[in-house]
């Protein structure tokens, strides 16, 4: 997974307020415009049947997009699930500040691998609820 698609996962899945604590932790303010959006519409969620069947439309999900650019015209994208405009436009300039070389590093320190160590935690920690509760079913045989 590229840097940029593995920025824009982490910061999706992150909840917009813990992405606006972390970005004010920063402490970077560069100016910025907004270049489309936000704007708020629908997209066509799609499957496959067990991971590897023949695609088809699951439904739809509403989704936010933003992009911004930087004074130096650097651009920056922005997706996210729901109607969070904020969370969008965060998502947005942080993908810009992280095309720029002098806070790539920050984006990465500061922003990103903290939230990705969040959602890392909370990950396997539902997954150890998860496993508390499985049950295992099995078929036994008679005997004759």
């Amino acid at each position: 997974m590229t840097d940029a698609r593995r920025r824009q996962r982490i910061l999706a899945l992150s909840p917009g307020d813990r992405v606006e604590q972390a970005w004010n932790r920063l402490g970077i303010a560069p100016p910025y415009r907004c270049v489309r959006g936000p704007e708020t519409g629908m997209a066509m969620v799609r499957g496959r049947m067990g991971g590897t069947g023949n695609v088809f439309n699951l439904g739809e999900m509403t989704l936010t997009r933003v992009s911004v650019a930087l004074e130096d015209g650097t651009l920056g994208h922005g997706w996210v699930k729901g109607r969070d405009h904020r969370h969008a436009e965060l998502i947005a300039l942080t993908d810009a500040c992280a095309r720029r070389p002098e806070w790539e590093a920050s984006m990465e320190e500061g922003l990103i691998a903290p939230l990705e160590a969040l959602l890392v935690e909370e990950h396997e920690t539902q997954a150890k609820v998860a496993a508390a509760t499985r049950v295992d079913f099995f078929t036994m045989v008679r005997g004759e």
